[in-house]
């Protein structure tokens, strides 16, 4: 005769919990993601528009592919997520819309975008619930980067670094390893030969989200401290800055000691990709600092041989 063992476990624990991708029905999802492309299509394509046209973002590109790539890392973990789902996400969804439409009557591209983001997050809420949307949180807010700033922000951001970019150039111009005599007004170097003028391209600005998203990405991949990524982050704002300077020194002294006509020409467009590479090496020493004045965990492990 056939008994049961009684080490048997219950039925319920035998029953796989539902996964955090097979808890949105096929036909929602369908419909969801029909109804989004119909609604946001024009924002994306001038989004994606922008990118290509612009070079200022054309990191945006990267944003969404590196966001998909956490997604895919970080997979075994988010469908071990109970999907518990919560009406706020409606609402989060009702606010995208509301943003989306105030965006279309008042042509304000940065709202029309951002409605976008909300809109994914409102719908994560609401079929998955609040612990799904924090286990995302990061490739969520990550997106952020690839939406160009708002111009109204861009002006009141671009001039004072005009001026802190022109006030180091002018500084170390004039210092005794260079010795080039200049005076500044403002934006404006003035040299013997000519007036530079730092532009909103030499203020650091536009090189300062492709920066930012660079740093962020290498500290993902490099680094597990969350503070040392944040530092890392914050960095990219006077690596910035410093990069941008050394743009304008080299430019002065091409303009002092070489040809000014060269100095303007293919020198001067090609200061754009050495300036990134100058800020790369800049962002890459500052991470090696720190990983020498603050080693790593397992960094302290291999040199002790033994763990504390």
């Amino acid at each position: 005769m056939h008994t049961e063992s009684s080490t048997a476990r219950p039925p319920s624990l035998l029953r796989p919990s539902p996964s955090s991708l097979a808890a949105i029905p096929v036909w929602q999802l369908a419909i969801l993601t029909a109804l989004s492309l119909w609604l946001y299509w024009g924002t994306l394509t001038h989004l994606a528009g922008q990118w290509y046209r612009d070079p200022d973002f054309s990191h945006g590109f990267f944003v969404p592919l590196f966001s998909a790539f956490v997604l895919w890392q970080e997979r075994t973990r988010l469908t071990k997520i109970s999907p518990k789902p919560s009406w706020f996400g409606l609402g989060v969804i009702v606010s995208a819309l509301c943003l989306l439409a105030l965006g279309q009557m008042g042509a304000e591209l940065f709202l029309s975008r951002l409605s976008f983001l909300l809109l994914l997050a409102g719908v994560v809420i609401l079929f998955l619930g609040w612990n799904l949307f924090r286990a995302v949180l990061f490739p969520w807010a990550f997106l952020l980067l690839m939406i160009p700033i708002p111009k109204i922000l861009f002006n009141q951001i671009t001039f004072p670094l005009q001026l802190l970019a022109s006030r180091v150039a002018a500084g170390i111009l004039r210092s005794p390893v260079f010795g080039v005599p200049v005076l500044r007004e403002g934006n404006v170097i003035y040299l013997a030969s000519m007036a530079l003028e730092v532009a909103e391209a030499c203020s650091g600005i536009r090189s300062l989200m492709s920066l930012l998203t660079l740093a962020i990405i290498y500290g993902y991949l490099m680094e597990r401290r969350v503070w040392v990524r944040w530092a890392l982050a914050l960095a990219s704002v006077p690596i910035a800055v410093a990069a941008n300077s050394v743009r304008i020194i080299g430019t002065g002294l091409l303009v002092q000691y070489w040809d000014a006509d060269k100095a303007e020409g293919y020198f001067h467009a090609s200061w754009g990709w050495i300036i990134f590479v100058v800020a790369f090496v800049m962002f890459y020493a500052v991470h090696g600092l720190i990983r020498l004045l603050w080693p790593a965990r397992e960094e302290s492990i291999a040199k002790n041989g033994r763990r504390p």
